[in-house]
């Protein structure tokens, strides 16, 4: 399943990408993530709980962001697995100046298996969608509060 991803960030482009690639940020944007380790340089072990519609339960997983090129783009590979079944995808994104702030494009390529894939594919671009859309909300209110704590 193709997913569009776009959403515009108000903070520059170096801050946000620096975020996409920082585990405690992205720990703290990730909806439902439990813990986010760092295995090796760009991989990450993480465990979620999910609780949106077919993709509910906890999963354990891995993420690797690779290509990159600061501060305008990155390549991102995940997989997860848990009691509801599996994701696999990948995700290309782009950063682009925007004004004052940054204007995150791409797309997202998931492929997902097990009981999950029993609730029909409009359910999971749903949640999915729903997810992408938590994540990058959050991660702009993680931005928002470093600033403000900055000052």
């Amino acid at each position: 399943m193709k997913l569009p991803l776009a959403t515009s960030i108000a903070a520059d482009r170096a801050r946000v990408f620096a975020a996409l690639v920082d585990p405690q940020t992205l720990q703290r944007a990730i909806p439902g993530c439990e813990s986010l380790t760092e295995t090796a340089p760009g991989e990450y072990a993480a465990t979620l709980k999910v609780g949106v519609a077919g993709l509910k339960g906890s999963y354990k997983g891995k993420t690797t962001v690779s290509h990159q090129q600061p501060p305008d783009s990155l390549f991102l590979s995940f997989e997860g697995r848990g009691a509801p079944g599996f994701v696999r995808g990948s995700a290309w994104l782009a950063l682009a100046a925007e004004g004052d702030g940054t204007k995150i494009t791409g797309e997202a390529d998931v492929v997902v298996g097990g009981l999950i894939a029993s609730v029909g594919s409009r359910l999971i671009e749903a949640a999915a969608k729903k997810l992408s859309d938590d994540f990058f909300r959050q991660l702009a209110k993680v931005l928002t509060d470093q600033t403000a704590d900055a000052r």
